[in-house]
């Protein structure tokens, strides 16, 4: 327990009022991060918990912050209601926290209604880690294009040891423009099973992109529903960047969701990955939605 000023407090929360501290997290006023917070919720352990803290006066809750643990020494802040004096008393308070516990990184999602946040967090020491913008892209009514000019060929990625899995993601992140300060945070096998977190099912369609005998880059898709797919991740090694193989995986993407109805695809970009964007605006990619990731790191 930490006492703060106006002899208000700062402590982990009782358990007889987690119902009540949820209430006074800003997700669950955000429609846009409500259902992530959901998901996060319902499948949180025991231990979990204690990531949960709450400010007090007079024996009240006037504000709740959740410090939710991940895998590989990893964590998510979810912010309090408002930025005000309390605010202030838990982010100094989570701060304490995932430096004593070691987490390597902790990052805190911003929609646009969030922005005014940034200002505060980077005050207690957190970095922005990357401008992400969400794009869509409509395949209904497009066909496949035939492939058997392509210099690139899929394999199932599942066909790799997963010392070879996590070698490749580290082969393309290396120098990449994609989140680059996230990607020096975490190591391979932390990238890694992130996307396997993000989509538990997807891995039947996930590649690694082969030029002949050697291993360039890699494909990783997504269904979401039936006439929608995601782009997870599409990457090449730093030697075969600027040399049209991304336009090629590109292609192969659109063909593999076409084939299998789907209407729709959707990926989030990295606003400094130049690049990038200017091959999915090519491609016919539209921004729908944005978000700022920021992050406690520590060495």
């Amino acid at each position: 327990m930490k006492p703060t000023v106006d002899s208000a407090v700062v402590s982990i929360c009782p358990s007889t009022q987690h119902r009540e501290a949820l209430l006074h997290l800003a997700a669950v006023h955000e429609p846009s991060l409500q259902s992530t917070l959901h998901t996060a919720l319902t499948s949180a352990s025991q231990a979990a918990w204690d990531g949960l803290w709450v400010y007090q006066q007079h024996g009240r809750i006037s504000g709740a912050l959740w410090v939710q643990p991940l895998a590989h020494a990893t964590a998510q802040l979810w912010l309090p209601c408002q930025d005000d004096p309390a605010s202030q008393a838990l982010l100094s308070a989570a701060h304490d926290r995932v430096t004593a516990q070691e987490i390597t990184l902790c990052h805190v999602v911003l929609p646009p209604s969030h922005y005014a946040w940034e200002a505060t967090l980077l005050a207690h020491n957190m970095v922005r880690l990357a401008e992400l913008h969400y794009l869509s892209i409509t395949l209904a009514g497009t066909e496949a294009v035939p492939s058997t000019d392509s210099p690139i060929r899929l394999a199932p990625f599942s066909e790799l040891s997963t010392a070879a899995q996590t070698a490749l993601i580290g082969s393309i992140s290396q120098g990449s423009l994609d989140c680059p300060a996230l990607r020096e945070s975490l190591s391979s096998e932390a990238l890694l099973a992130g996307f396997y977190d993000q989509a538990p099912t997807a891995p039947n369609h996930w590649y690694s992109v082969n030029l002949g005998d050697e291993r360039v880059g890699v494909l990783l898709l997504a269904p979401r529903s039936a006439h929608c797919w995601e782009l997870l991740l599409m990457g090449v090694t730093a030697q075969w960047r600027g040399k049209g193989i991304g336009r090629n995986v590109l292609t192969e993407a659109f063909n593999l969701a076409i084939n299998q109805g789907a209407n729709e695809m959707i990926l989030t970009v990295d606003t400094r990955n130049t690049p990038a964007w200017r091959l999915y605006q090519q491609a016919g990619f539209i921004g729908y939605a944005e978000q700022r990731l920021l992050a406690w790191k520590n060495a």
